[in-house]
């Protein structure tokens, strides 16, 4: 008689979506985890970048500490896997990553009107680096985006949501659309050569 009530235990969460619940949560996970990575590592190119740009720009301090301030914010929000489970600490998050990559692209800006630093090679290198991270952070949060709208989808259809609400699943939040292009843009890089006005 047990066996049989396993047997038909099983039966029903396999069919009312508990195992495509458990699938489609560590999906998000695996996803979430590689948007930290990202973040992780522009987060570690930051101080080389600064560094090497207050050594041609020194008068760009305002600039310099707002970039080196919107990192240390941050700096101060724990990454936690349950950070996905709350609205308000992902919003948090997000808001401060839009900030630094705000700050960054400022910085980058500034960056044109100094062509000896244009052409140190340390910065290129670093230019390229955190241009090819900007474009890393944006697949990732794609990825995220897709995989967290599988799962909420599948929390809020019938009959799935009757499991969502037997085991307390949640929706899960996602990256908002506000100032989406501002946020998701990577910073301008531009290698060209300064352009020389021709001889008269």
């Amino acid at each position: 008689m047990r066996a049989l009530f396993v047997i038909l235990v099983t039966m029903l969460l396999s069919g009312c979506g508990y195992n495509d619940f458990q699938t489609n949560d560590e999906q998000v996970k695996a996803d979430w985890a590689e948007v930290l990575n990202q973040y992780q590592r522009r987060f570690d190119l930051i101080p080389n970048l600064v560094n090497t740009v207050k050594g041609y720009a020194q008068q760009e301090k305002d600039v310099l500490i707002g970039v080196t301030e919107a990192r240390a914010k941050v700096g101060t929000i724990q990454a936690t896997p349950e950070l996905i489970k709350d609205p308000q600490a992902f919003a948090k998050f997000q808001s401060a990553q839009g900030e630094l990559t705000q700050a960054l692209s400022k910085l980058m800006v500034v960056t044109e009107n100094y062509p000896q630093l244009k052409s140190d090679t340390i910065f290129r290198d670093l230019q390229a680096q955190l241009e090819g991270t900007e474009n890393r952070i944006t697949v990732a949060r794609n990825r995220y985006i897709k995989s967290v709208q599988a799962y909420n989808v599948l929390t809020r259809s019938f009959p799935s949501n009757l499991t969502a609400m037997m085991f307390s699943y949640q929706v899960k939040p996602s990256f908002t659309v506000e100032d989406e292009k501002a946020v998701s843009k990577a910073p301008a890089v531009d290698f060209a050569a300064p352009k020389v006005a021709p001889a008269k």
